[in-house]
Protein backbone atom coordinates (compact mmCIF):
# COMPACT_ATOMS: atom_id res chain seq x y z
CA UNK A 1 0.00 0.00 0.00
CA UNK A 2 1.43 3.40 -1.01
CA UNK A 3 2.74 5.17 2.20
CA UNK A 4 1.01 2.46 4.11
CA UNK A 5 3.58 2.04 6.82
CA UNK A 6 3.31 5.98 7.11
CA UNK A 7 -0.07 6.41 6.90
CA UNK A 8 -0.77 3.57 9.83
CA UNK A 9 1.59 5.01 12.49
CA UNK A 10 -1.08 7.54 12.84
CA UNK A 11 -3.29 5.38 14.32
CA UNK A 12 -7.08 4.13 13.49
CA UNK A 13 -7.13 3.75 10.40
CA UNK A 14 -10.63 3.33 8.88
CA UNK A 15 -10.22 1.12 5.89
CA UNK A 16 -13.30 1.82 4.10
CA UNK A 17 -13.22 1.20 0.69
CA UNK A 18 -11.11 -2.10 0.42
CA UNK A 19 -14.37 -4.29 2.29
CA UNK A 20 -15.45 -7.30 0.13
CA UNK A 21 -19.08 -5.50 -0.77
CA UNK A 22 -21.63 -5.85 -3.88
CA UNK A 23 -23.77 -3.31 -4.71
CA UNK A 24 -26.81 -5.04 -2.98
CA UNK A 25 -25.32 -6.04 0.09
CA UNK A 26 -26.53 -5.59 3.21
CA UNK A 27 -24.57 -2.74 5.42
CA UNK A 28 -23.93 -3.50 9.10
CA UNK A 29 -21.38 -0.89 9.73
CA UNK A 30 -21.53 1.73 12.32
CA UNK A 31 -23.39 4.02 10.87
CA UNK A 32 -26.24 1.48 11.50
CA UNK A 33 -28.24 2.07 8.01
CA UNK A 34 -29.93 -0.41 6.71
CA UNK A 35 -28.38 -0.82 3.34
CA UNK A 36 -25.41 0.56 1.25
CA UNK A 37 -24.82 3.67 -0.05
CA UNK A 38 -26.03 4.49 -3.97
CA UNK A 39 -22.99 2.95 -6.03
CA UNK A 40 -21.25 5.31 -8.66
CA UNK A 41 -21.27 6.10 -11.99
CA UNK A 42 -18.83 3.57 -13.66
CA UNK A 43 -17.28 6.39 -15.48
CA UNK A 44 -16.57 8.25 -12.63
CA UNK A 45 -14.30 5.21 -11.43
CA UNK A 46 -10.69 5.97 -10.65
CA UNK A 47 -8.99 2.81 -8.90
CA UNK A 48 -5.88 3.12 -6.39
CA UNK A 49 -5.53 3.76 -3.34
CA UNK A 50 -5.66 6.95 -1.40
CA UNK A 51 -4.93 7.99 2.19
CA UNK A 52 -7.10 10.61 4.04
CA UNK A 53 -7.33 11.74 6.95
CA UNK A 54 -9.01 14.61 9.03
CA UNK A 55 -12.65 15.15 10.56
CA UNK A 56 -14.20 12.29 12.88
CA UNK A 57 -17.36 13.88 12.17
CA UNK A 58 -17.79 12.78 8.80
CA UNK A 59 -16.24 9.36 9.68
CA UNK A 60 -19.66 7.53 9.10
CA UNK A 61 -20.44 9.96 5.35
CA UNK A 62 -16.74 8.72 4.56
CA UNK A 63 -17.61 5.03 5.45
CA UNK A 64 -20.79 4.85 3.49
CA UNK A 65 -19.64 6.99 0.62
CA UNK A 66 -16.47 4.50 0.53
CA UNK A 67 -18.86 1.25 -0.07
CA UNK A 68 -20.86 3.18 -2.81
CA UNK A 69 -17.79 4.23 -4.21
CA UNK A 70 -16.16 0.91 -4.29
CA UNK A 71 -19.39 -1.07 -5.29
CA UNK A 72 -18.65 0.46 -8.87
CA UNK A 73 -15.41 0.71 -9.49
CA UNK A 74 -13.59 -2.67 -8.18
CA UNK A 75 -9.50 -2.27 -6.46
CA UNK A 76 -10.59 1.96 -5.46
CA UNK A 77 -9.73 1.75 -1.83
CA UNK A 78 -9.78 4.60 0.63
CA UNK A 79 -8.02 4.51 3.72
CA UNK A 80 -9.89 7.81 5.98
CA UNK A 81 -8.20 8.24 9.65
CA UNK A 82 -10.87 9.97 11.42
CA UNK A 83 -8.16 11.29 13.74
CA UNK A 84 -9.85 14.78 14.04
CA UNK A 85 -9.79 17.83 11.82
CA UNK A 86 -6.39 19.47 13.28
CA UNK A 87 -4.44 16.36 12.94
CA UNK A 88 -5.66 15.80 9.26
CA UNK A 89 -5.21 19.25 8.48
CA UNK A 90 -1.19 18.54 9.65
CA UNK A 91 -1.25 14.84 7.68
CA UNK A 92 -2.32 17.11 4.53
CA UNK A 93 0.42 19.83 4.87
CA UNK A 94 3.24 16.95 5.92
CA UNK A 95 2.19 15.25 2.11
CA UNK A 96 0.83 12.25 4.35
CA UNK A 97 -2.51 11.96 2.67
CA UNK A 98 -4.15 13.12 -0.75
CA UNK A 99 -6.74 15.01 1.05
CA UNK A 100 -7.97 16.05 4.64
CA UNK A 101 -11.64 16.49 6.58
CA UNK A 102 -11.84 19.19 8.48
CA UNK A 103 -14.90 21.04 10.39
CA UNK A 104 -13.45 24.70 9.81
CA UNK A 105 -12.09 25.93 6.81
CA UNK A 106 -8.01 26.62 6.66
CA UNK A 107 -7.30 29.08 8.74
CA UNK A 108 -5.45 32.54 7.65
CA UNK A 109 -2.02 30.97 9.15
CA UNK A 110 -2.77 27.65 7.66
CA UNK A 111 -3.51 28.51 4.15
CA UNK A 112 0.34 28.92 3.97
CA UNK A 113 2.08 25.56 4.79
CA UNK A 114 -0.91 24.10 2.50
CA UNK A 115 -0.78 25.70 -0.57
CA UNK A 116 3.13 24.69 -0.45
CA UNK A 117 2.19 21.19 -0.08
CA UNK A 118 0.33 21.43 -3.24
CA UNK A 119 3.22 22.61 -5.27
CA UNK A 120 1.56 24.01 -8.63
CA UNK A 121 -1.83 24.98 -6.97
CA UNK A 122 -3.80 26.26 -3.79
CA UNK A 123 -4.98 24.22 -1.10
CA UNK A 124 -9.19 24.39 -1.40
CA UNK A 125 -11.94 24.11 1.32
CA UNK A 126 -14.72 22.04 -0.73
CA UNK A 127 -17.77 21.95 2.34
CA UNK A 128 -19.26 18.93 1.63
CA UNK A 129 -21.12 17.29 4.73
CA UNK A 130 -23.45 19.85 7.21
CA UNK A 131 -23.21 17.85 10.68
CA UNK A 132 -25.70 19.79 13.08
CA UNK A 133 -24.18 20.07 16.34
CA UNK A 134 -25.93 18.09 18.85
CA UNK A 135 -26.27 19.27 22.36
CA UNK A 136 -26.88 15.93 23.89
CA UNK A 137 -28.08 14.92 27.56
CA UNK A 138 -28.47 12.02 29.54
CA UNK A 139 -30.81 12.78 32.75
CA UNK A 140 -32.70 10.55 34.17
CA UNK A 141 -36.95 11.22 33.49
CA UNK A 142 -36.35 13.95 31.66
CA UNK A 143 -36.99 14.82 28.29
CA UNK A 144 -37.75 17.34 25.57
CA UNK A 145 -35.18 19.67 27.29
CA UNK A 146 -34.99 23.13 25.88
CA UNK A 147 -31.78 25.82 25.83
CA UNK A 148 -31.27 28.81 25.41
CA UNK A 149 -27.57 30.20 24.09
CA UNK A 150 -27.31 31.95 27.31
CA UNK A 151 -27.96 28.54 29.27
CA UNK A 152 -25.96 26.36 26.77
CA UNK A 153 -22.98 28.70 27.39
CA UNK A 154 -23.61 29.06 31.25
CA UNK A 155 -23.48 25.05 31.92
CA UNK A 156 -20.21 24.84 29.62
CA UNK A 157 -18.56 27.80 31.72
CA UNK A 158 -19.80 26.09 35.04
CA UNK A 159 -21.43 29.17 35.99
CA UNK A 160 -24.84 26.80 35.78
CA UNK A 161 -24.71 23.70 38.21
CA UNK A 162 -27.39 22.04 39.13
CA UNK A 163 -30.10 20.61 36.41
CA UNK A 164 -32.71 22.43 38.58
CA UNK A 165 -30.61 25.95 38.10
CA UNK A 166 -33.27 28.69 37.94
CA UNK A 167 -31.44 29.55 33.99
CA UNK A 168 -32.69 25.76 32.62
CA UNK A 169 -36.13 26.18 34.79
CA UNK A 170 -36.73 29.15 32.70
CA UNK A 171 -36.41 27.70 29.32
CA UNK A 172 -38.56 24.71 30.73
CA UNK A 173 -41.02 26.44 33.20
CA UNK A 174 -43.21 22.97 32.35
CA UNK A 175 -40.39 20.31 33.21
CA UNK A 176 -39.76 18.43 36.76
CA UNK A 177 -36.06 18.56 37.21
CA UNK A 178 -33.88 17.39 39.72
CA UNK A 179 -31.09 18.76 41.66
CA UNK A 180 -28.34 16.50 40.07
CA UNK A 181 -25.36 17.87 39.34
CA UNK A 182 -24.77 18.65 35.71
CA UNK A 183 -21.32 17.08 34.18
CA UNK A 184 -20.04 18.61 31.12
CA UNK A 185 -18.52 16.83 28.77
CA UNK A 186 -15.87 18.18 25.78
CA UNK A 187 -13.53 17.17 23.60
CA UNK A 188 -9.89 16.66 24.56
CA UNK A 189 -8.15 16.78 21.53
CA UNK A 190 -7.87 19.42 18.87
CA UNK A 191 -11.34 19.26 17.02
CA UNK A 192 -13.52 21.47 14.47
CA UNK A 193 -16.56 20.88 16.39
CA UNK A 194 -15.05 22.12 19.54
CA UNK A 195 -14.14 25.15 16.98
CA UNK A 196 -17.61 25.19 15.47
CA UNK A 197 -19.50 25.01 18.77
CA UNK A 198 -17.26 28.02 20.78
CA UNK A 199 -18.21 30.01 18.04
CA UNK A 200 -21.65 29.31 18.26
CA UNK A 201 -20.93 30.07 22.12
CA UNK A 202 -18.93 33.34 21.57
CA UNK A 203 -21.65 34.64 19.14
CA UNK A 204 -24.60 34.23 20.95
CA UNK A 205 -23.48 34.40 24.78
CA UNK A 206 -20.51 36.62 25.15
CA UNK A 207 -21.24 38.09 27.93
CA UNK A 208 -20.80 34.42 29.43
CA UNK A 209 -18.65 32.70 27.36
CA UNK A 210 -15.41 34.56 27.41
CA UNK A 211 -13.01 31.93 26.98
CA UNK A 212 -10.39 31.78 23.60
CA UNK A 213 -11.93 29.85 20.79
CA UNK A 214 -10.36 27.55 18.28
CA UNK A 215 -10.02 23.24 18.03
CA UNK A 216 -8.58 23.07 21.81
CA UNK A 217 -11.21 23.22 24.84
CA UNK A 218 -10.05 25.93 26.89
CA UNK A 219 -12.59 26.69 30.04
CA UNK A 220 -12.03 24.83 32.90
CA UNK A 221 -13.67 21.78 34.13
CA UNK A 222 -15.79 19.16 32.86
CA UNK A 223 -14.48 15.97 31.65
CA UNK A 224 -12.21 15.79 28.64
CA UNK A 225 -12.51 12.65 25.94
CA UNK A 226 -11.06 11.87 22.20
CA UNK A 227 -13.22 11.98 19.37
CA UNK A 228 -17.17 12.04 19.16
CA UNK A 229 -17.04 8.24 19.83
CA UNK A 230 -15.30 9.19 23.44
CA UNK A 231 -18.03 11.80 24.06
CA UNK A 232 -20.60 9.62 23.09
CA UNK A 233 -19.92 6.89 25.15
CA UNK A 234 -19.32 9.00 28.12
CA UNK A 235 -22.88 10.50 27.84
CA UNK A 236 -24.60 7.14 27.32
CA UNK A 237 -22.71 5.76 30.43
CA UNK A 238 -23.10 9.17 32.91
CA UNK A 239 -26.37 10.49 34.42
CA UNK A 240 -26.43 14.08 34.57
CA UNK A 241 -23.92 14.48 31.82
CA UNK A 242 -24.22 17.29 28.85
CA UNK A 243 -22.13 17.47 26.00
CA UNK A 244 -22.05 18.40 22.25
CA UNK A 245 -21.56 15.90 19.10
CA UNK A 246 -22.67 15.85 15.63
CA UNK A 247 -25.73 14.55 15.38
CA UNK A 248 -24.99 11.68 13.63
CA UNK A 249 -23.45 10.20 16.86
CA UNK A 250 -25.94 11.37 18.73
CA UNK A 251 -28.32 9.46 16.44
CA UNK A 252 -26.81 6.31 15.86
CA UNK A 253 -25.88 6.15 20.21
CA UNK A 254 -29.35 6.66 20.80
CA UNK A 255 -29.03 9.90 22.59
CA UNK A 256 -31.32 12.82 24.07
CA UNK A 257 -30.85 16.17 22.15
CA UNK A 258 -32.19 19.80 23.15
CA UNK A 259 -34.06 22.17 21.47
CA UNK A 260 -31.72 25.13 21.38
CA UNK A 261 -33.30 28.34 20.70
CA UNK A 262 -32.75 30.38 17.81
CA UNK A 263 -32.31 34.33 16.90
CA UNK A 264 -35.92 34.32 15.95
CA UNK A 265 -36.74 32.92 19.25
CA UNK A 266 -37.92 29.60 18.76
CA UNK A 267 -36.58 26.70 20.20
CA UNK A 268 -35.86 24.74 17.32
CA UNK A 269 -35.53 20.75 17.09
CA UNK A 270 -32.30 19.04 15.58
CA UNK A 271 -33.11 17.31 12.28
CA UNK A 272 -31.19 17.64 8.60
CA UNK A 273 -33.77 20.24 7.50
CA UNK A 274 -33.38 22.55 10.44
CA UNK A 275 -29.80 22.70 9.73
CA UNK A 276 -29.69 23.06 6.49
CA UNK A 277 -31.89 26.31 6.66
CA UNK A 278 -29.34 27.71 8.73
CA UNK A 279 -26.44 25.84 6.32
CA UNK A 280 -28.71 28.35 3.32
CA UNK A 281 -27.99 31.76 5.17
CA UNK A 282 -24.19 31.30 5.28
CA UNK A 283 -21.93 33.90 3.74
CA UNK A 284 -19.26 32.69 1.58
CA UNK A 285 -15.52 33.98 2.50
CA UNK A 286 -13.81 31.78 0.21
CA UNK A 287 -12.64 33.69 -3.47
CA UNK A 288 -12.70 31.54 -6.90
CA UNK A 289 -13.07 27.79 -6.03
CA UNK A 290 -12.68 28.16 -2.08
CA UNK A 291 -15.94 27.64 -0.66
CA UNK A 292 -15.49 28.84 2.89
CA UNK A 293 -18.56 29.88 4.69
CA UNK A 294 -19.31 31.94 7.71
CA UNK A 295 -22.39 30.47 9.59
CA UNK A 296 -24.54 32.53 11.09
CA UNK A 297 -25.02 31.11 14.96
CA UNK A 298 -27.59 34.34 15.42
CA UNK A 299 -29.59 33.23 12.35
CA UNK A 300 -33.45 34.58 12.66
CA UNK A 301 -34.29 31.91 9.83
CA UNK A 302 -37.67 30.34 10.36
CA UNK A 303 -37.24 26.69 11.60
CA UNK A 304 -33.30 26.90 11.70
CA UNK A 305 -31.30 24.83 14.38
CA UNK A 306 -28.23 26.93 14.76
CA UNK A 307 -25.70 25.24 16.13
CA UNK A 308 -24.09 23.19 12.49
CA UNK A 309 -20.81 23.01 11.44
CA UNK A 310 -19.98 22.33 7.87
CA UNK A 311 -17.43 19.58 7.00
CA UNK A 312 -14.43 20.60 4.25
CA UNK A 313 -12.77 18.73 2.25
CA UNK A 314 -8.82 20.40 1.81
CA UNK A 315 -7.87 19.79 -1.22
CA UNK A 316 -5.08 20.69 -3.86
CA UNK A 317 -6.71 22.39 -6.67
CA UNK A 318 -4.12 21.15 -8.71
CA UNK A 319 -0.51 19.69 -7.49
CA UNK A 320 -1.21 16.53 -6.61
CA UNK A 321 0.35 12.78 -8.23
CA UNK A 322 -1.36 12.02 -11.05
CA UNK A 323 -2.56 9.08 -9.47
CA UNK A 324 -4.15 10.80 -6.31
CA UNK A 325 -5.63 13.54 -8.23
CA UNK A 326 -7.29 11.22 -10.63
CA UNK A 327 -9.04 9.68 -7.59
CA UNK A 328 -9.75 12.84 -5.68
CA UNK A 329 -11.69 14.33 -8.25
CA UNK A 330 -13.75 10.90 -9.09
CA UNK A 331 -14.32 10.24 -5.52
CA UNK A 332 -15.45 13.83 -4.63
CA UNK A 333 -17.51 13.92 -7.88
CA UNK A 334 -19.54 10.43 -6.18
CA UNK A 335 -19.24 12.73 -2.91
CA UNK A 336 -20.98 15.98 -4.14
CA UNK A 337 -22.83 13.94 -6.48
CA UNK A 338 -27.13 13.19 -6.00
CA UNK A 339 -25.77 9.57 -5.04
CA UNK A 340 -23.88 10.59 -2.81
CA UNK A 341 -25.72 13.33 -1.02
CA UNK A 342 -28.60 11.15 -0.94
CA UNK A 343 -26.92 8.27 1.20
CA UNK A 344 -26.29 11.75 4.00
CA UNK A 345 -29.96 12.21 5.66
CA UNK A 346 -30.18 8.53 7.28
CA UNK A 347 -26.77 8.96 8.59
CA UNK A 348 -27.56 11.94 10.35
CA UNK A 349 -25.81 14.44 8.48
CA UNK A 350 -27.63 16.93 6.35
CA UNK A 351 -27.57 17.05 2.81
CA UNK A 352 -25.49 20.55 1.42
CA UNK A 353 -28.45 23.19 0.49
CA UNK A 354 -28.39 23.55 -3.50
CA UNK A 355 -26.99 26.74 -3.31
CA UNK A 356 -23.59 25.86 -2.05
CA UNK A 357 -24.05 22.31 -3.67
CA UNK A 358 -23.82 23.69 -7.32
CA UNK A 359 -20.63 25.51 -6.17
CA UNK A 360 -18.87 22.57 -5.21
CA UNK A 361 -19.71 20.69 -8.23
CA UNK A 362 -17.81 23.57 -9.71
CA UNK A 363 -15.04 23.40 -8.02
CA UNK A 364 -14.70 19.78 -8.02
CA UNK A 365 -15.11 19.92 -12.10
CA UNK A 366 -11.86 22.20 -11.92
CA UNK A 367 -9.49 19.60 -10.14
CA UNK A 368 -6.73 18.73 -11.77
Amino acid sequence: MKNGTRFAALGGVVVAGALALSACGSDNNSSGSSSSAPAASSSDCVKGTVNAAGSSAQKNAIEEWSKGYSASCAGATLNYNPSGSGAGVQAFTSGQVAFAGSDSALKPEEHAPADARCKTGKAIDLPMVVGPIAVAYNLKGVTGLQLSPATVAGIFAGTVKTWNDPAIKKDNPSATLPSTAIKTLHRSDDSGTTDNFTKYLTATAPDIWKFAGGKKWTAPGGQGLKGSDGVSTALKQTDGSIGYVEMSFATNNSLATSKIKNGAGEYTELSADSAGKAVASATPTGTGNDLALKIDYKTTAAGAYPIVLVTYEIVCEKGLPTDQAGFVKAFLTYTSGSAGQAALSKLGYAPLPDSVLTKVQTAVKALS
